[in-house]
């Protein structure tokens, strides 16, 4: 069992390099599903995108803390990762939890929202025609019989956005939060070494330097 200064110090710098690579990861992935549902303003995956920006700086911090073994950093960094953990693993359960009638109101209030042009940039990359159907009465909505699923100009034959966005949403949400759950758990891991390693004595200090 790893339970000796070095190695602990070892283990806990080599955690927090997975957090740095753990943060690039949840906020790639976020930021993805973020631009892929583009008429939504789904929040909590933004929140996603937080959490992974301030796993960032404290595993900066918990990198810092366990190379030099500083008493002050490693207790904030096991305090704020802690607080991390409870936000990060809500966040994540919340975007798992969505149901389909929740994601077509984000979808719905995404797209009254929405500019034309934010419309017609989502009508094109997703060939189709209008939030419901292309009779839609909105003024907003631009038309749609240059699109490829408007045979002979008829957008009629186009499938509604809410067809087409609404899986797009629901796999956004189910990898962000995916991710961020699975990762949740490694900062449980981060916490019990952190403290484990700042109650171990550097056997190279000065007795009388240990706090």
């Amino acid at each position: 069992m790893c339970g000796g200064f070095h190695c602990s110090k070892n283990a806990l710098a080599a955690l927090n390099i997975l957090y740095i690579l753990v943060a690039f990861i949840m906020i790639g992935v976020a930021a993805y599903g973020r631009a892929m549902a583009m008429v939504t303003s789904v929040s909590i995956i933004g929140g996603i995108i937080a959490s992974g920006v301030f796993l960032l700086f404290i595993a900066i911090i918990g990198l810092v803390g366990a190379v030099k073994h500083h008493q002050v950093l490693l207790f904030f960094y096991m305090v704020i990762l802690f607080l991390l953990f409870i936000i990060q693993f809500s966040i994540s359960c919340a975007c798992l939890a969505f149901s389909t009638t929740y994601k077509e109101q984000l979808l719905k209030f995404g797209w009254n929202h929405s500019a034309t042009a934010t419309r017609a940039d989502t009508q094109k990359a997703f060939n189709c025609c209008g939030l419901y159907n292309s009779t839609s009465a909105d003024p907003k909505d631009p038309v749609c019989t240059s699109l490829p699923c408007a045979k002979d100009s008829s957008p009629a034959n186009c499938p509604s956005c809410m067809q087409k966005l609404l899986p797009t949403l629901g796999t956004a949400l189910r990898v962000s939060g995916g991710v961020g759950l699975f990762f949740s758990f490694t900062e449980i891991v981060g916490v019990w070494l952190a403290v484990r390693f700042r109650n171990q004595k550097d056997p190279r200090a000065n007795p009388s330097a240990f706090l």
